[in-house]
Order: structure tokens, then sequence, then C-alpha cells
């Protein structure tokens, strides 16, 4: 007969079972109609989304196919747009470059700035100042892309030509700011512009986004002695990383497909030029815009073309932003 040696004590404690309410509530949750008919309108808003998403796609691809097949010239590298020629001639060379610069632009003011607004409206300002302040960006969001434009062709237009000019006295060797002093209606001025439109939306959400710090990391820190902007620097930006990278892109897309504003400031041609303070260039959602209500059915195609285009650009830069926020949120204190 063997004598068991193993202590009664060391014996893993007995798993508790649920509770009989506890059984009945997990049993009426799972069969609840309420929660059926949610699971399934959410479950279908997803596919829903997907599918159309997929036939905007379809869509997009079989009608560009119509129009690259018709030209036999390279789709891509073509400084030319002219739909009226046989066979047509177009390519978006020039409206890539200038949708992508006139972007980054947009991107490099707006983006220290609404951050900057952000920490100051959560962690600097008065309480009777942070709220005029968080209602007027908000306001600015509001405000119509066709209003912008307008401001932006009889208010910002004019009032360029000083900073164009010294721009270009103090930096025209280079060439990127040199200027033929023509109408300042350029990449710089419009990728301002942008910059003006897409402030709100990247401060909003960086603002919401800090405020989601923990209280109780930034009175520790501020308890051993650090100093305001040292528990900025490491508690409050490190949490909000990944969100401030959601609301740029968020901004980003709104720079790559704007219309109207791009279409009332820009003097659009089909030159890719090197100094940004030079008129000229053009962007895919002003050609289009520009281009729609008088063009053939071929031209129509072409310009479906370069919405494809477009619409590729858009969901490889969501695409990398999930990619960035994937391996920041690790880091953040997001998942704390």
């Amino acid at each position: 007969m063997e004598i068991s040696t193993k202590n009664p004590a060391e014996a893993p404690p007995p798993t508790p079972e649920p509770s009989a309410a506890a059984q009945q509530r997990t049993a009426r949750g799972a069969t609840r109609p309420g929660d059926r008919i949610f699971l399934g309108l959410s479950r279908g808003s997803g596919i829903l989304l997907l599918v159309i998403m997929a036939a905007i796609a379809v869509f997009l691809t079989y009608r560009a196919s119509l129009a690259i097949s018709k030209d036999h010239a390279n789709f891509l590298t073509t400084f030319e747009w002219n739909t009226n020629l046989i066979p047509p001639k177009f390519g978006i060379a020039v409206l890539a470059f200038g949708t992508v610069v006139s972007s980054v632009i947009a991107m490099v003011i707006a983006v220290p700035i609404a951050v900057a607004i952000a920490l100051f409206t959560t962690h600097y300002a008065p309480r009777k100042l942070r709220g005029p302040v968080s209602y007027v960006i908000d306001l600015l969001a509001a405000v119509p892309s066709i209003v912008y434009g307008l401001w932006g062709a009889l208010i910002l237009v004019p009032h360029m030509i000083g900073l164009f000019g010294w721009l270009n006295d103090f930096f025209g060797w280079t060439g990127i700011f040199s200027w033929d002093e023509g109408a300042p209606r350029s990449m710089l001025t419009v990728g301002i512009l942008l910059a003006i439109m897409i402030l709100p939306i990247i401060t909003n959400v960086s603002r919401e986004v800090f405020r989601q710090a923990p209280q109780m990391i930034e009175e520790a820190a501020l308890a051993l002695g650090a100093t305001r902007w040292e528990v900025i620097r490491m508690a409050v930006i490190p949490f909000g990383r990944s969100g401030v990278i959601s609301a740029s892109m968020l901004g980003l897309g709104r720079a790559l497909g704007e219309t109207m504003a791009v279409a009332t400031v820009l003097s659009p041609d089909f030159i890719i030029h090197a100094s940004l303070l030079n008129p000229g260039g053009g962007t895919f959602a002003q050609n289009i815009a520009s281009k729609f209500s008088e063009a053939t059915p071929d031209g129509r195609d072409a310009l479906i073309a370069s919405g494809l285009v477009l619409f590729v650009i858009t969901l490889l830069v969501n695409g990398a932003a999930r990619l960035i926020i994937a391996r920041r949120a690790e880091y953040s204190g997001a998942n704390a």
C-alpha cells in the first residue's frame, strides 16, 4: 500500500464554481434577442463597408483599364493631358508630384502646430481660456472647403507676395525657393492653405488623446520634482503618440483628397517645377474637378484612372499608419 507524501497544503486550490446567478446571466446574454439583433447589425455593417469598398475598387479599376488601353504612352510618367487626341495622351506624373508635395507641406506645417495647441489646451491654458480656444478650433473644422478656397484666393494669395520675396532673397539659391515674381498661386500657397484646413482635425483628435493620459502618472512625476514640460515629454507624449499618428493620418487623408480649395487657389499646368514658389503644378482632385464636366467619354475614363491612383495612395497611407500604430501601441500607455 502506497502512502502519499504530498503535503495537502501544496495542493492547488479548487476552482470556484460560478454562481447560479452568473450562469443565468451568461445564458440569458447569449440568447437575449436584443444582443442577437445588435450582433447581426454590427456584423452586417462591417460586411457592408467591405462590400462598398470592393465595389468602388472594381468600378475604378474597370473604367481605368478602358482608358489605359487606349493610351499607348506610359500612364505613370507622361507629362501631357490631352484626351482629345487620337490616341489620347494623359499621364499622372505631374498630378502625383503635386498631390504628394502639397500634402507633405501641409503636414510639416500643421502637425507641430496642432500638437502644440492640443498640449496648450490640455496642460497649460487657464480654464477660462481653454473653452474659447477649443471652440474656435471646432469652428475651423466646420468651415466648408469652398469658403477656404475663396479666402485663399482673395486674402491669402495677395499676402503671400512678401513671404515669397523674403524666401527668394535669402533661400533662392537653393532653387526650391526661387521666385520669378509671378502670381503666388503655387504649391507652397496650396500647402499653407491645406495646413490651415487640416489643423482642426489633428488638434481635436490629439487633444482628446492627451486628455486620456493617466492622471496618477502625471501627479507622481510632479511629486518627484519633474517640471510640467518633463511630465509632458516623459508621460503625456509617449502615451498619446499612437493617437497623434492617427490624427495626422486623418489630416493627411483630407489633404490628399481636397478639391475645391486647391482648384480655387492653384494656377495649374502640367510641368513639374523645381521651385515651390512659381505658379503651376496640379493635384489629382483639382484636375478631376476642373476637367470632369467638359470631358469626353475617354476623358472621363482617364480622370477615373487618375482617381484610382489617388484611391491606392490613400489606402497605402492608411495601411502604413496602421502598421506604425500597431508597432507603437506597446510602448504607449494606451493598453495599460
